[in-house]
């Protein structure tokens, strides 16, 4: 009896299946939770089978090897298909790249590409306030006082039937409260069901903008108001604003570029690029890939759990990862403490203080200015301009000093080595203190790179060098 049962329940399970009558996301959902029933089943037409051969006086027919290998099939298979059903798959399809495929538990994708456009009037002094919780964001310049959206929908669903009742339900809303126009995509107004909206809205140029955003990308372009945008999971992109960025970033990255007011980044972000930005940059949070700078006509501060940067203005370029952290044309007073990090600051005008540890520094100087390196297991090279006076006084254990200056006064021994004395008129000084690591003191012209060293054999150090440490962040 057992063999022909189980073949009638498969039969009509792939009837229902083909004729569309059952979804096969939802048979799936039904035997990750039910499974067990197939067990019970097939041990009462077992016990059946025992109890008609008793009756008959025959021997009962066992499970037998074929049965038991189809016993443990069955359990791996529903104990596999009840973890299935615990993940989270909407939030599973939005982080991977599934396109339209009909994947069971996840459904198809069905577009909904032809929608109406929404339009309301933006009082003079208003703002725009935007809100959208799956999808992307794209914000041009409007030619009159009106506020436009136009927009895009995705919906996964296992039938086109659930995805126009979805998309009924999940219809973007515009309204006006006081002096602010708030849209909503409403991705969530059918539940957690998976639904993606792209907004693209059209908004007066002077009008302040606020923007909240998860898991979509957000381009903001032409502006003359304040700009503030929170971000999940996403690349922000802001383009030729006069006036104040702010941004909140998770797991995010910012491109920016042509803002005459001030920049500040909070929060997790992957990579950042800002150019061109006339006012301040504060960075602050935790930066997973890198960061690049360029053109900031004002200060800049970067604060992360590795790297504490601060400098009054950004005429070059900077870059930082992991690993590295390069700079051009800064103008100080220029402090930096990091670790595990290549410093190379080259073109600096202004006093430098710079401590480091595992890493080498150097230090590239354009005009007078003070310079103060703290570093433990890492070289350290200055570049002075052969027309600057300077007086020095250089220490490092565990290695040696070198200088292009015969005025110096060099002392080198196992244990230490040193240099003092007076170039010029000694107008600025140089503070320069290593552990483990070699001190150059170079001559360049104002504009000419650092030459270092060739390096030397390697002397046995009192105390052991501290490993570096292998960062992930900024």
């Amino acid at each position: 009896m057992t063999g022909p049962f189980l073949l009638i329940i498969v039969g009509l399970i792939f009837l229902l299946g083909n004729m569309h009558l059952i979804s096969w996301g939802r048979l799936g959902v039904w035997f990750a939770h039910y499974w067990p029933l197939l067990l019970i089943v097939w041990g009462v037409l077992k016990l059946a089978e025992h109890y008609r051969a008793k009756q008959e006086g025959m021997t009962a027919p066992g499970i037998g090897a074929g049965g038991v290998f189809l016993l443990i099939v069955l359990i791996l298979c529903g104990l596999i298909a009840s973890q299935m059903t615990r993940v989270n798959w909407d939030q599973l399809g939005d982080q991977i790249d599934i396109g339209d495929a009909d994947i069971p538990f996840i459904g198809s994708t069905f577009n909904f590409d032809d929608q109406p456009a929404l339009t309301q009037t933006l009082p003079a002094g208003g703002s725009v306030k935007i809100v959208n919780e799956r999808g992307a964001v794209n914000v041009s310049v409007s030619n009159d006082d009106k506020v436009r959206v136009t927009y895009e929908k995705k919906i996964r669903a296992e039938s086109q039937e659930d995805a126009n009742k979805w998309s009924e339900q999940t219809k973007p809303q515009i309204a006006l409260s006081g002096n602010q126009v708030t849209i909503n995509a409403n991705t969530r107004g059918a539940g957690e069901h998976s639904v993606t909206s792209d907004l693209n809205v059209a908004i007066p140029r002077k009008a302040a903008l606020t923007i909240s955003s998860q898991r979509g990308d957000v381009n903001v372009m032409g502006r003359d108001g304040a700009v503030e945008i929170s971000n999940q999971r996403g690349e922000v992109s802001v383009d030729d604003i006069n006036g104040d960025v702010t941004l909140n970033m998770d797991r995010s990255s910012v491109r920016g570029s042509q803002i005459s007011g001030d920049v500040q980044i909070a929060g997790r972000s992957n990579d950042v690029t800002l150019t061109e930005v006339k006012g301040a940059a504060r960075l602050s949070g935790e930066f997973m890939e890198s960061v690049k700078l360029s053109k900031i006509g004002k200060s800049v501060k970067f604060n992360s759990s590795r790297t504490d940067m601060e400098f009054a203005k950004l005429e070059g370029d900077l870059d930082l990862d992991s690993g590295d952290l390069r700079a051009t044309g800064l103008t100080g007073p220029v402090r930096l403490t990091t670790r595990s990090k290549d410093v190379t600051l080259d073109g600096v005008s202004g006093d430098v203080r710079v401590q480091d540890e595992n890493s080498g520094v150097e230090v590239q100087l354009k005009s007078a200015g003070n310079v103060q390196v703290d570093n433990r297991n890492g070289d350290v090279t200055v570049g002075v301009p052969d027309k600057m006076g300077f007086k020095v006084d250089a220490r490092t254990r565990g290695g040696e000093v070198q200088a292009d200056f015969p005025d110096l006064k060099l002392s080198n021994d196992d244990n230490e080595g040193t240099a003092t004395g007076t170039v010029g008129n000694g107008a600025v000084r140089l503070v320069l203190n290593s552990e483990h690591g070699t001190i150059m003191i170079r001559k360049s012209s104002d504009s000419g790179p650092v030459v270092a060293a060739p390096p030397r054999p390697p002397k046995p150090a009192k105390a052991p060098a501290t490993p570096p440490s292998a960062p992930t962040e900024n």
